[in-house]
């Protein structure tokens, strides 16, 4: 299933938002340099379709790209279909689904700010295969497992 990348974004601490940047470097095993959220674990980057960021806008919010603390933002793939263990591929990157949605245990920045976080249903969480850049209309495709 291909799909672009819309935005890409990181923050150096958890739970706020994360702001927008050009472009992001991925390493294996890590995640995206800068943010908070890479190391050697299994959420190492955080993908939401930009769809559902667009139902919520609907709801008269107004939302800059990492308002949910989500590292990329997709066009065209319904990550609800997403199972652990696919893979995604967005140019040179290679990631595996780790995570579908997410607990939160309390209402961080982004809930006091949004109102509501979508992350915890439609959020997934991956972990990098193969590192490289990533940029905002980058191409990506979803194998499915």
């Amino acid at each position: 299933m291909k799909f672009t990348v819309e935005a890409v974004n990181i923050a150096v601490v958890k739970g706020v938002a994360k702001h927008e940047v050009a472009e992001i470097v991925l390493r294996e095993n890590h995640g995206i340099e800068g943010d908070a959220h890479a190391g050697p674990w299994h959420r190492q980057v955080s993908l939401l379709a930009g769809e559902a960021v667009d139902s919520m806008k609907a709801k008269g919010l107004t939302l800059a790209p990492g308002a949910f603390g989500e590292n990329i933002v997709t066009r065209g793939v319904d990550w609800s279909r997403a199972k652990v263990g696919d893979t995604v591929s967005i140019g040179t990157v290679e990631m595996e689904i780790t995570q579908i949605g997410k607990e939160c245990h309390s209402r961080c920045a982004i809930y006091t700010s949004a109102g509501e976080c979508i992350m915890p249903q439609q959020g997934v969480f991956a972990k990098i295969l193969k590192g490289g850049k990533i940029r905002a209309q980058s191409s990506g495709d979803y194998h499915i497992r």
